[in-house]
């Protein structure tokens, strides 16, 4: 009897969020996929037409610029998480030996994080600024400080550049967080290991490598598996910093994300009679497969590089 109460109560408990998850979770996932399925789908109207077939696949494919978008998406995911990850993780190592002043360390270390990201982004456009025509307005503070006139993120600026500067910012941006984990699983460490370290006159990189690593893969685990999502769902910050304005201009410049914001708020049909609404849920689940696939990779490797 007194377990079936148990049972009763722990079922009660969890109504409330697996409510919330059908309502704001699985359902759009589920009606997403559909719609992706129904090329003539009508977002006026919520009718998903006649027409189930693949086309809104096929057609996103074909387009350059989704091709581009999920190009640039790859590169923000595969350069700015590992480097921002690797230099957390020597920052949080180097802020967990400094005793003195360290906690104002960790405070300057996490204000971006608490920072509106489009602030910031604003914040670097102007930094890497460049006038359109030179005399008229003044350089930015990089263009200034290394005397260079270099359009970083303008209406000219060359793919390396703006990526550059997306990925500087992107790297940046993911530091608090990263760091903030890390020491609070430094903090955790038992000192034991430290001082048998010690005693064997271990050299810093060896402590680092063969302790330190192997002790906190449970959170770098954590860490990369979040941070290949949330890299994958990039927008804000390439918006804000070199995103511009015209939807035509800077369409090489997208995410994959931005690709499918851009197609849902087209309404009617492009000149293959697909519907603009089901690209962007094609494009939508296209995105969400590539994640579910890392995201399964990452959590096959860590079962075997994890150390618990």
């Amino acid at each position: 009897m007194l377990e079936n109460k148990k049972d009763y109560k722990a079922w009660l408990y969890i109504a409330i969020p697996l409510i919330l998850l059908s309502v704001f979770t699985f359902y759009p996932l589920i009606k997403t996929i559909l719609i992706s399925f129904f090329s003539q789908y009508n977002s006026i109207t919520d009718s998903f037409g006649n027409f189930f077939d693949l086309e809104a696949y096929k057609t996103i494919f074909r387009d350059k610029y989704f091709i581009k978008s999920l190009t640039n998406t790859l590169i923000i995911v595969f350069v700015s998480v590992p480097v921002s990850t690797v230099l957390a993780l020597l920052i949080a190592v180097g802020l967990n030996s400094i005793k003195p002043l360290q906690k104002i360390f960790q405070t300057i270390f996490f204000i971006p994080y608490v920072t509106n990201t489009l602030a910031i982004g604003m914040v670097f456009g102007v930094m890497f600024s460049h006038p359109i025509i030179p005399g008229i307005a003044p350089e930015g503070l990089i263009n200034t400080l290394f005397s260079t006139a270099i359009d970083w993120v303008g209406p000219t600026a060359v793919a390396k550049h703006w990526m550059l500067v997306v990925l500087i910012y992107s790297i940046w941006n993911g530091l608090p967080f990263k760091i903030l984990v890390f020491i609070g699983g430094l903090q955790n460490i038992s000192k034991q290991y430290y001082d048998a370290a010690k005693i064997d006159s271990a050299t810093p990189k060896r402590v680092l490598t063969k302790i330190t690593i192997p002790l906190l893969s449970p959170m770098i685990s954590y860490i990369l598996i979040t941070s290949f999502i949330g890299a994958f769902k990039s927008y804000e910050a390439v918006l804000s910093v070199a995103g511009g304005t015209g939807r035509e201009l800077h369409r090489d410049r997208w995410t994959a994300v931005a690709y499918v914001y851009d197609k849902i708020g087209i309404a009617g049909m492009d000149s293959n009679m697909v519907s603009y609404y089901s690209r962007g849920a094609a494009a939508a689940v296209v995105l969400f497969i590539i994640i579910m696939i890392f995201t399964a990779i990452n959590l096959y490797a860590s079962k075997k590089r994890v150390h618990y």
